[in-house]
């Protein structure tokens, strides 16, 4: 982003000033909040934040330029944390609040929002964390997993979905010419901890969560402190993370099927995919995984490019 103008335009009379003021009230509403959630009150430049706001902000008879102006930096920050909240449950439960928070804030205010939909938000938090392994030590190999996890379920609710391709598209071709690449909106997993499971258990604890605390009995007695959740030990699983008839699925995969699914992926043949499965994988297997992918839609064109990693 480029750096704010100094000063806001007096006055609004072209598209120049318009940019400008733009720019300018971008800055300040987007501008890290201090340690207690307020306006910072110097500008970039060192200039009193009073003094700038009042450039380009009128006050009016309840509140300062500057009051006026840091309702609306805590507005953007915490729809931001809200939304980050909201995409990452399991990161959450994973790190624990304080971690968590520490986490968000830092991946925020280094990787702030460039895009025009909340959607987008966590899209750079797996590289992130591998970038700054101290945030989350000593849970870091965790955080990653659940953050690739968590990513891969944005994707599949609303990533982009091409034509299926069935059999009969592929006529009497060998095995050796046939390729086909898996839907956008799927994404396999490689991991080394069940964290679909672990997810599955913090999101059902949030919804009991929700029930009790709507609960309009208010005699009832108040619950005791919920104990965390136990973190998932180490043991490695495949998973598919994909959408089917516009809800959100997380298929276990057999290691076998898994490899299959992942060189179709990468571009390699039918034949050299099955291969990939294994000397021990029976034919008979390929064809129940084969009929169930194609019953779930999974397989398009080959050449679609893949927008989630696959390990």
């Amino acid at each position: 982003m480029k750096r704010p103008p100094k000063h806001a335009p007096k006055r609004i009379q072209s598209t120049a000033d318009l940019r400008q003021f733009q720019r300018m009230m971008g800055a300040a509403v987007t501008r890290p909040l201090t340690s207690a959630d307020g306006l910072q009150s110097k500008w970039i430049d060192g200039r009193p934040m009073d003094k700038v706001a009042a450039e380009f902000v009128k006050p009016n008879d309840r509140m300062t330029s500057f009051e006026r102006l840091e309702l609306y930096n805590r507005m953007y920050w915490f729809r931001l944390f809200d939304a980050i909240q909201d995409d990452c449950p399991g990161l959450r439960a994973a790190l624990g609040e304080r971690a968590f928070w520490r986490l968000a804030q830092a991946y925020l205010e280094a990787r702030p929002s460039r895009s025009f939909t909340l959607r987008n938000l966590c899209s750079r938090l797996v590289d992130f964390i591998g970038d700054h392994p101290r945030l989350t030590a000593p849970r870091t190999a965790l955080a990653i997993e659940v953050a690739r996890f968590e990513w891969a379920q944005t994707v599949a609710f609303d990533g982009e979905a091409l034509p299926v391709v069935s059999a009969s598209d592929f006529g009497k071709k060998p095995a050796s010419r046939i390729r086909m690449g898996l839907q956008p909106y799927v994404t396999l997993l490689d991991l080394k901890h069940p964290i679909d499971t672990f997810v599955i258990s913090v999101k059902r604890r949030q919804v009991m969560r929700s029930e009790a605390s709507n609960t309009p009995d208010s005699s009832a007695p108040a619950p005791r402190a919920a104990r965390k959740l136990p973190l998932p030990r180490r043991s490695r699983t495949f998973v598919a993370v994909h959408r089917h008839n516009n809800r959100l699925f997380y298929k276990r995969l057999d290691p076998a099927a898994y490899r299959i699914l992942d060189s179709l992926s990468r571009g390699q043949s039918l034949e050299r995919a099955v291969a990939a499965g294994g000397p021990k994988v029976k034919p008979a297997q390929v064809r129940k995984w084969f009929t169930t992918w194609m019953a779930l839609g999974w397989f398009c064109s080959a050449g679609n490019k893949r927008p989630a990693k696959t390990s």
